[in-house]
């Protein structure tokens, strides 16, 4: 490759066009000849990209950036990414599209429409609302969730409002997003999901927990509760007057070397997490613990009725008030994890 081109692909993610690489001097046959030959692939047409690059995307998330970014390089007139591509762009926690797509907010446009696998979205935005991320714009946090919302429904909108929120996006953000769609379609949705969303969770299975317990229909929990004494803080994903409810996942035993989160022995950290236990319900609380195929299908509806039997369970035993839980509670919110991403694309050398 010529030098010009080696420095349009670092500058764009790895990517370059058909018409910027013979604008920088590539012959079209040289072009033709990278791709018979497997060096380049078409990430779409006329985008191109070596393969050993793309190869090394290993994740969902990545290859979605790429190929959303290969659009993005083919539209010459103003445009925004939006939905699920500004998601992934963010690096915004999204529960996935069964059929994923581009997405792109084009001003003028006359309708929605999908065409070659990018969505192109009718529903205008404000110049203050678009961010760019390494150079490519997109709908800010608030107003992405908000689209997700619409487009596929409460669930996935409460998961991407609540980690916009963490993000850095505040609930006033959603609000005014919220105030410019009042006659849009599915705008009851977006009110749900503005009222639900909390800054408060760590995670996609704490939200999809939120609205579990939610639904077993004694209240809406609160997240995040704490507990002190005898030197000890334990922080609660959930609590329903005496009640606990605990989202578990493999990752949390699992090492970092191994792609977990745990940076101690699974045998230590698991029993860590028993002597947790055993403190928290000390304090005459009850405690369910949920995994993520709990939230789903036919295992969602035993597990309601599982939570259900274990809550009143605790009900019966301890009563609903909390009151005298209070002396005990800690005097400052629990510390927040602060993740420090990289971008999402790793980067591109020739």
């Amino acid at each position: 490759m010529n030098a010009r081109v080696v420095a349009l692909m670092g500058a764009q993610w790895g990517l370059v066009t058909r018409r910027q690489a013979m604008r920088a001097g590539m012959a079209g046959h040289r072009i033709d000849s990278l791709v018979r030959s497997g060096t380049w692939v078409a990430v779409r047409r006329g985008v191109y990209a070596e393969a050993a690059y793309v190869a090394a995307l290993t994740t969902h998330v990545q290859r979605r950036v790429l190929a959303d970014r290969a659009v993005s390089l083919r539209i010459h007139g103003p445009h925004a990414m939006s939905h699920h591509s500004s998601a992934h762009l963010q690096q915004l926690d999204v529960l996935r599209e069964q059929e994923p797509r581009t997405h792109i907010g084009r001003p003028g446009v006359a309708g929605s429409h999908v065409r070659d696998a990018v969505q192109y979205h009718l529903a205008p935005y404000a110049s203050d609302q678009v961010v760019h991320v390494d150079g490519v714009p997109a709908l800010d946090g608030a107003r992405t969730s908000l689209d997700i919302a619409r487009e596929h429904g409460y669930l996935h909108g409460l998961v991407a409002a609540d980690s916009a929120l963490r993000s850095g996006a505040t609930r006033a953000d959603l609000e005014r997003a919220a105030s410019a769609m009042t006659r849009w379609p599915h705008v009851s949705v977006v009110n749900d999901v503005v009222a639900s969303a909390s800054h408060l969770t760590d995670s996609i299975a704490e939200s999809l927990g939120r609205d579990f317990v939610t639904e077993l229909g004694y209240g809406v929990p609160q997240p995040q509760f704490g507990l002190t004494a005898d030197g000890r803080t334990a922080w609660c994903d959930l609590r329903l007057g005496r009640h606990f409810f605990e989202v578990d996942s493999r990752l949390k035993l699992r090492l970092v070397s191994a792609g977990g989160f745990s940076v101690k022995d699974p045998e230590e950290t698991l029993w860590e997490e028993k002597l947790r236990q055993d403190f928290v319900t000390g304090f005459k609380t009850g405690m369910s613990r949920l995994t993520w195929n709990d939230f789903f299908g036919r295992q969602r509806r035993m597990a309601l009725e599982r939570c259900r039997r274990e809550y009143l369970d605790t009900c019966s035993r301890f009563g609903i008030d909390a009151s005298d839980l209070a002396p005990f509670r800690p005097r400052h919110p629990k510390p927040r994890l602060v993740v420090r991403r990289g971008p999402v694309l790793p980067p591109w050398s020739p």
